[in-house]
């Protein structure tokens, strides 16, 4: 725990077996309370490793739900476990979890109630391999996203995040898409109802093992955030009104 605040490290894992371990065994367990991680009906040996490294807590989708799908299982157990610091630490060893102990400090003291690990600030996506178009498209779509959202972001496309309690329980996440839109429709929600986000610099690694999308659902997920973004735009002006923005019940 970290003042009394109990903390939670979710994996939504797919065909993960070849990296699980070394994510895993970085997790710094003198903070970190619980461990959830949710397979996403994985063709390879994420579940039989996940188990073997002692994870107590593995939930398995029968079918593949999608990266979204997957996250709505995973913070709704962490809430059902008590969890006020929630992380989103992907298992393919993109994202150190070295970090994890930073996140915890900004969300415990009460800095901020959001944290996002960047890649962009500094030169670390470069440095770590992440490709050039993607790059350029990370650039582009968050210069429009800050511009429609009102924001002043580094980037909006970061798998590594971290939430309060609080803010779980005010957005409707269960709302979202299951796709890799699930994560922009989050940061809108979470900007939508007033919550602060904090950013800090966050090295990347692009390897063979890591996940990535390709370039014909970059192109999808690219036309999704802006959509997402207008959505935000209408919905913050009164122009539209979209479920995603509606309070849970």
């Amino acid at each position: 725990m970290y003042k009394s605040k109990k903390v939670v490290v979710v994996l939504p894992a797919y065909n993960a077996s070849q990296t699980i371990s070394q994510t895993f065994e970085e997790i710094p367990f003198d903070i970190v309370d619980e461990v959830i991680l949710c397979d996403d009906h994985s063709t390879d040996d994420t579940v039989k490793i996940a188990k073997q490294l002692g994870i107590k807590h593995i939930i398995t989708h029968d079918q593949n739900k999608g990266y979204g799908g997957n996250q709505k299982s995973l913070y709704q157990k962490a809430l059902s476990l008590g969890g006020d610091i929630i992380i989103m630490l992907h298992p393919d060893y993109q994202y150190t979890p070295k970090l994890i102990p930073s996140f915890v400090n900004i969300i415990g003291e009460d800095l901020y109630p959001v944290v996002l690990g960047s890649r962009i600030l500094g030169k670390g996506a470069l440095k770590g391999g992440m490709p050039y178009y993607k790059y350029i498209s990370n650039r582009f779509l968050t210069f429009v996203q800050n511009i429609l959202i009102d924001q002043k972001l580094s980037e909006y496309h970061t798998g590594y995040r971290a939430f309060s309690r609080e803010v779980l329980e005010s957005i409707n996440f269960m709302n979202n898409s299951d796709d890799f839109i699930f994560d922009n429709q989050m940061l809108s929600q979470i900007v939508y109802h007033g919550f602060d986000i904090a950013e800090i610099t966050c090295p990347t690694k692009y390897f063979k093992e890591a996940s990535s999308i390709n370039f014909k659902r970059s192109v999808k997920y690219g036309i999704g955030v802006l959509g997402v973004s207008f959505k935000h735009f209408f919905q913050r002006r009164r122009i539209g009104k979209f479920r995603i923005y509606e309070k849970p019940l």
